[in-house]
């Protein structure tokens, strides 16, 4: 099996680039305000999107230079994301990698042990094959977002002969 790797506008970044680390943060998930008397009321004006900042060293750059900035960027991560439940489907938000199928893991009251899924692209919908004494299931999957970005941030220490690289990139 070949390894998985981040890609952004369909190019792939090697490992000699560094192997990239991934972190998903929250856009839009809104404030949490006060009302008069103390009640908090969540504000949200969208559908949840996320920011995905991705960043490493290597002994040579991603090379990401030869990208569209001013379009939307297809972003395809790593880093897993996950639905947990105790039914035999649960629908999967976002988009599933169309190279990595998703996997899932029963809960057993004691271990988390592989058990089949099927998904369907279709629908978003995972369906669990159930295994005996599972308490629960957690479906995991690596996503794909269609992002928009600025150019990457670049730097060079010549000294340790590195290239280190950094982007934060706007689910659209």
């Amino acid at each position: 099996m070949s390894r998985v790797e981040v890609m952004l506008g369909g190019v792939p970044i090697r490992p000699q680039a560094g192997q990239p680390v991934q972190r998903f943060a929250p856009l839009g998930d809104g404030p949490i305000l006060r009302r008069s008397k103390g009640a908090a009321v969540k504000f949200r004006h969208w559908d949840l999107r996320w920011v995905v900042s991705v960043s490493g060293s290597g002994w040579m750059g991603p090379g990401l230079a030869g990208l569209d900035y001013d379009q939307p960027l297809e972003l395809r991560c790593t880093q897993q994301m996950e639905v947990r439940t105790a039914a035999l489907t649960t629908t999967i938000p976002g988009t599933v990698r169309p190279d990595v199928a998703p996997w899932c893991l029963a809960y057993t009251g004691r271990e988390w042990l592989k058990t089949p899924v099927a998904y369907n692209p279709a629908t978003k919908v995972a369906t669990i094959t159930p295994r005996a004494g599972a308490l629960e299931y957690q479906v995991c999957w690596m996503p794909v977002f269609t992002v928009l970005m600025g150019r990457p941030e670049r730097g060079l220490d010549p000294g340790a002969n590195t290239h280190d690289w950094s982007f934060t990139a706007e689910e659209a």
